[in-house]
This record gives C-alpha cells, structure tokens and sequence, in this order.
C-alpha cells in the first residue's frame, strides 16, 4: 500500500510557525458594518438603553394606542385593577404620611423663606399630578429640606424675603418653573445619564453638609433669637448665635429641647423597631398640636415664644401671573432653578429607587422625570414651589404599606381638608417646635456607616465626599457641590487621560498571563514584555500611553542588561480591554510599530476588540501594522508561536 502523499508532505515540510498559530486559534475581523448603523446604534444605547419601544412589537394598532397611553400616564396600567384591598392599605399610609406632610410642609416653607402655607400648598397639588404620572408605588411627594434650603439661600442673596416678599415669592414659583422645565426637558430628551455626575460620594458628603447647616440655622427658631445672620456658613452662623446671647429666650429654649427630645426618642423608637414606624410619622403632628394647645392655653406668645400667626384659609390661588420670565432677576431664577432641579431630581430618583428594588419593581428613570418636571411646573402656577420624592416620608410611606399612589392622593385630599377647615388652629403653633421637626428630619441625612464604607473601599471618593462635606460647611451650599462634583469629573478625567497599563507575566504549569504585581508566583518570559492596557486609547492619552510604553521597554532592557539574559524580542500588547480607539491612538501604534523596528522588536497585539480591529484594518493600507503573524487571540497563544519561530531560528543559524 503505497503511504500517503500528504502525510510524506508533512513529514518533509513541517507546518510553519504561523501555519500552527492559525490552526489553534484565528483571529477573525468584525463584521461590516456600516458607518450609518454604527451611529444608529452607538445613539440607541445613549439615549434609549431601556428600548422603550419593545413592548410595541407585534402589537396591533389598538394595542400600540393602549400601551402608549399606559407609558405616558402609568395610573392607566395599575388602575383598571384597582381593588378595595389595595385601597385600605393606601388609606392607611397616605393618612400616616399626612400627618408627618402638614407639619413638614410648614417648617420647609419657612426654611425656604416662604409663607408657611406655601408649605401646604406644595404638598396639595404636586402629589396629584405625580399620582397621574408617576412609576413610583412608593414616593411621597412634598418640599423636601434641601432644596428648601438651596432655594431660599440662592434667591436671598439678591432679594430680601421681609423687605421684598411678593417679589421673593415671585422669583421662588419662576424658579419653580424652571427647576420643573429643565426637569422634563432630562427625561423628555433622556438625558438621564447627567445626574450620574452626582455620585454617591458626593450626596453623602453634600447631604451630610446640609443636614448640619439646615440644623444651625434651626438654632433662630430654638434659642428664640430675633437678629439672625442671612449667611449659610458654619462660621458666621455659630458667629451670630454667641454675639446675639442677650435674644436667647429660656422659654424657647426649654420648650425647643422638651420636644427636641421627644421627637428624638420617636425617631429612635421608629428606626429599632421598623413596625413602629407611626411612632415617628406621627410625632411631628403630635408636636404641634400640644406646643399649639400650651401657647394658647398659657398666653405663651407675650412671653418669648414666637408663633407662626395667621394663615391664609383656602385651596391653592393660581400664581402663573407671578411668574417672572424678563427683568434683572431672570438669571437668578434659572440658576436656581437649575441648581434645586438637580438635587431634588437626583432626591428623588434615588428614593423612588431605592424603595422599587425593595419591593422587586422597576422606576422608569426618564419617566420618573418627566413627572417630577411637570409636577414642579404646575405647581409653579398654582402656588407652589420645589417639590419632589422626600426619603422621610416615602420611607412612612413604604413601612405603612402604601400599595399605589393612590397613598400620595389621599395625603394630597387630608392637606386639601386641612387648608379648608382646619388652618386657624396653626395660629398658635411655637416656630420653635418647627425648628425641632426640621433638626429631626435632617438628621437622617447624615449616613456615617455609608461614609466610613467608602472610606474603606476607595480613598479617593472619600476625598471627593469630604470637599463635598466641608465645601457645603465652610463655603455655601451650590458652592460645596460645584466643588464635590468638579472633583469627580476630575477624577474621571484622570482615570481617562492616565489609564492603567500592567506587565503581565506566566503562571507555572498553564498558558495563563496574569499581572506580575497581583499574582508574585507569575513569571516573566525571557525575550518578551507582555503589557495590558486596560482603557480605551484616544487622543486624550496617546501620548502619555506612548511615554509609559517606552519606558516599559527602558525598564525591561535595563534588568535584562544586569542579568545578563537574552535581549528583547517581541513586545505583547494584550488589547481586550481596549474597547475603542480613535485616530490619534492608531497613529500611536504605528509609531510605537516603527520605535520597535529601529529596535530590532517585532510589535504584536493580542484580541483587539471588534471597533479597534476595524479601525486598525482600514488605517494599515501597507499590511505592516497587523500581520497575521503579529495577531493572536490569546497572549499564551502568542508567546507559544513566537517561541517556537525564535527556536525554529535558532536552529537554522546552527545548520
């Protein structure tokens, strides 16, 4: 039987070095794709990472009209199955939670600097409208402390609240409005992604900072001083409070720390034991009904205890004619707008969220602020000023066992009763007691275990949250969370312009390439430099990339000339975690191609991704770039190939 022709072939002509690396693994090329689809699709996980429209496939006409009227209006998709059990949960916790918005609604207001029934006017209407809107079963929607304080600090530095209040209470529903426009505009062009600037770091340290000021300047209301500073900081504040020691009343302080106290104790009650949640959710109320019935029944307010006075009986007065949309002031009110549109927005998506994945359902983020921006835009015409998700009574809301937004209705109907009946009673209620239930309130914005967390994990951040901390203490407010956020965008910046570049080494006994630092037992292959570069390559870090690269090489040659081992031959570049490259980084390649060649280095990549293998094709019109002898899957596949060509070299030379 005569032998096989191209069996004796082989055995005459062995299969090259290449021939062997392309029978292990090919490194295949992306397919074409065209510059159009690649836009249309790099656009859709931009803007529509949810694919919002998938739900209208294969769907008729009829359905499509009804599916698309359940994503504009989400009490579409719940109510049709709306039940009386639901219902007598929902009464039970928008009942609970209207206890904790009456009081809350007041003491906001006047740390905005606003009358206190624009408290209760804003705790009226926007919870219905979110009620329409809103994806959330769980958000209680009200003023909020923060953005009270933002928005009555940013708006005093102009305005005088006593000497102007129509004009103040003017340029607060402007910025309403504006706060609610650029609010819809984020989920309507979902642009979602910009409060993703806000990062944890920097709400910690931030709410932590004004969790401390709004408490300071509670310290008016507690110790019954009537000359105030206007200022925000911690000095100037601390400042006023002991240059003014002959206004502290005993009277105020006595019944500010008597119900301090008592709040305390019921927050405390509240958080170790989660099912006496209406402990806390009704101290607030309790609070004002007895300092209310002391003052009255004790004729406290000719004794040093300031009251809130009269209120305005009525549901909420239209207020589009105050809207102020020309004038000096128009500035100021974008700008606060803006500034309490972020934070309440970044408030309330996260609570929302926060209480969605507890339950085991999803917020839709765009949706989210769609809602919360027209909720703020009418409430901007109809008497009320930034509203959004507060975490403390969504939390009420939660532990009550709030099914639906029909919780948020109910509230909404309880305040609605109350502005009709029931606002003579607050006459006498202490401002003090009001400085109490904001101190109460805000104290749980200050999360230590979160920031001790982040300690741990990444110091960086942690830097991040105490500029964020201090800025908002020593500086203002904006002020704090311009800084927090510039540094994070700079640490970004960083992480971009310096990325990461490892040598990688072999682990003994397998084809496996691991980081030399991480894994001690890794061992270099002499005659190779195996690096990783784990960030997309582009103009902003080519040249650093480039510098580091060399002196990579420098480095490796120099130890290579003490041990006197063999020289360098090959440089690996291991590229699966470069997930783009742009001009400027293929232009970096081709120099260090052609630094490699004077050395007498042969250049050669490892897995370059689908994008970076198309953009390396196109650019290498010569074919010198990436040989197929130069391009390997895996970096043991290379060094495998590589040392088999080196020996097969060597082998010749000895012939």
């Amino acid at each position: 039987m005569e032998p096989n022709v191209s069996t004796m072939q082989q055995h005459q002509h062995p299969p090259s070095c290449l021939e062997i690396a392309m029978e292990v693994h090919r490194v295949v090329p992306p397919p074409h794709e065209t510059t159009l689809h690649k836009l249309k699709n790099r656009l859709k996980e931009t803007f529509f990472p949810d694919d919002p429209l998938r739900q209208f496939k294969g769907q008729s006409t009829r359905k499509k009209w009804v599916l698309a009227a359940q994503y504009i209006f989400p009490i579409l998709q719940w109510g049709p199955n709306y039940s009386f059990n639901l219902f007598k949960s929902d009464i039970v916790s928008g009942l609970t939670i209207a206890s904790l918005a009456i009081p809350q609604g007041i003491s906001y207001a006047k740390l905005a600097n606003l009358p206190p029934i624009v408290g209760l006017y804003s705790s009226f209407v926007p919870p219905l409208v979110y009620a329409v809107l809103g994806s959330s079963r769980d958000l209680a929607v009200g003023p909020v402390s923060i953005a009270s304080l933002i928005l009555g600090s940013m708006l005093r530095q102009e305005v005088s609240p006593t000497n102007d209040p129509v004009l103040f209470l003017q340029l607060a529903f402007t910025s309403t409005f504006f706060a609610g426009l650029f609010q819809a505009s984020l989920g309507f062009l979902r642009l979602g992604f910009i409060i993703d600037f806000l990062s944890k770091a920097t709400l910690i340290g931030f709410m932590a900072g004004a969790a401390i000021i709004v408490s300071l300047q509670q310290l008016k209301a507690l110790l019954g001083i009537t000359h105030f500073t206007k200022q925000m900081g911690l000095v100037p504040v601390l400042s006023s409070v002991f240059h003014h020691t002959k206004e502290w009343s005993w009277q105020t302080i006595l019944m500010g720390f008597c119900f301090l106290v008592f709040l305390l104790v019921a927050r405390h009650i509240s958080i170790r034991r989660p099912k006496l949640f209406w402990v806390s959710a009704g101290a607030p109320l309790v609070c004002v009904i007895l300092s209310t019935l002391l003052v009255f029944a004790f004729k406290a307010q000719h004794h040093g205890i300031s009251v809130i006075g009269k209120l305005q009986q009525g549901l909420n007065p239209p207020s589009w004619n105050m809207l102020q949309f020309h004038g000096s002031h128009l500035g100021l009110s974008i700008k606060t707008g803006l500034v309490t549109g972020i934070i309440s927005l970044t408030e309330g998506i996260a609570v929302g969220r926060t209480f969605a994945a507890l339950k085991n359902y999803k917020v839709d983020g765009n949706k989210e602020m769609m809602a919360i921006g027209l909720m703020n835009m009418v409430g901007s015409s109809t008497s009320c000023y930034v509203t959004t998700g507060a975490f403390s009574r969504s939390a009420v809301n939660h532990n009550a066992g709030a099914k639906t937004a029909v919780s948020n209705i109910v509230m909404s109907i309880t305040v609605m009763v109350t502005l009709l009946f029931l606002m003579p009673l607050f006459q006498y209620t202490p401002n003090v007691v009001l400085g109490a239930i904001i101190v109460t309130a805000v104290i749980g914005l200050i999360d230590i275990p979160a920031a001790y967390q982040i300690w741990k994990i990444d110091k960086f951040d942690f830097l991040v949250l105490l500029c964020a901390f201090f800025g908002v203490i020593f500086i203002s407010v904006q002020d704090g969370l311009a800084i927090a956020v510039g540094i994070s965008i700079f640490k970004i910046l960083m992480q971009i312009t310096r990325p990461k570049t490892v040598m990688l080494g072999n682990i003994p006994g397998s084809d496996i390439f691991r980081d030399l630092h991480h894994y001690k037992e890794a061992m270099k292959i002499p005659g190779f430099l195996v690096l990783s570069i784990e960030a997309p390559i582009n103009f902003a870090n080519s040249t650093y990339l480039n510098e580091r690269i060399l002196r990579w090489i420098e480095d490796y040659e120099a130890e290579e000339d003490l041990k006197k081992q063999s020289s360098l031959r090959f440089v690996i570049l291991e590229m699966s975690a470069v997930s783009a490259i742009d001009t400027s980084g293929v232009s970096l390649l081709k120099e260090l191609k052609k630094a490699m060649e004077k050395k007498d280095v042969e250049l050669v990549f490892v897995n370059p991704l689908g994008e970076v293998m198309t953009k390396l094709q196109k650019s290498d019109e010569g074919g010198d770039l990436i040989r197929p002898d130069s391009l390997f899957l895996t970096v043991g596949e290379a060094v495998a190939t590589l040392s088999s060509t080196i020996k097969g070299q060597q082998l010749n030379h000895a012939v």
